[in-house]
């Protein structure tokens, strides 16, 4: 009984963990925490925060010494002249921000989000659903 208490409370830290570092990242907070990291002793918040965990704590380790702070100063120039696309498919995994937002498209969106909350709420059968979302992604193509 204990080991499997154990292993819950494993699990439990794991998704945890894995939620605080799949959160979207914004580039302003990045940039702010690394402008942070070269004034203060406190270097290597930004790479926590992008959900570099390893280089966050080797920023944290060599406190006493300049690197982390030199390394937080070229990582703050790094997000200033990156631009919004490039930091969005390196820290939040999008691959391109460009996307088709015509008002068709926005109302299919909208309709298949209404389509899935019927479903959730057992008013669709997952049959009608699959044949529903398929004919609103043939309007859309």
């Amino acid at each position: 009984m204990n080991r499997i208490l154990e292993y819950r409370s494993h699990f439990a830290s794991m998704l945890a963990l894995d939620k605080l570092f799949k959160h979207y990242k914004n580039r302003r907070v990045a940039l702010a925490l690394a402008l942070l990291g070269t004034v203060s002793p406190i270097a290597g918040l930004h790479k926590l925060y992008l959900g570099q965990p390893i280089w966050g704590i080797i920023y944290l380790i060599l406190w006493s010494t300049p690197i982390p702070r030199i390394a937080s100063a070229i990582d703050a120039v790094w997000y200033i002249v990156q631009d919004q696309e490039q930091f969005e498919r390196q820290f939040n995994g999008y691959s391109n921000l460009n996307l088709n937002t015509s008002p068709q498209v926005k109302a299919i969106a909208e309709a298949m989000r209404e389509l899935d909350k019927l479903r959730e709420d057992g008013l669709v059968t997952e049959y009608e659903f699959e044949q529903k979302r398929r004919q609103l992604l043939d309007r859309m193509a």
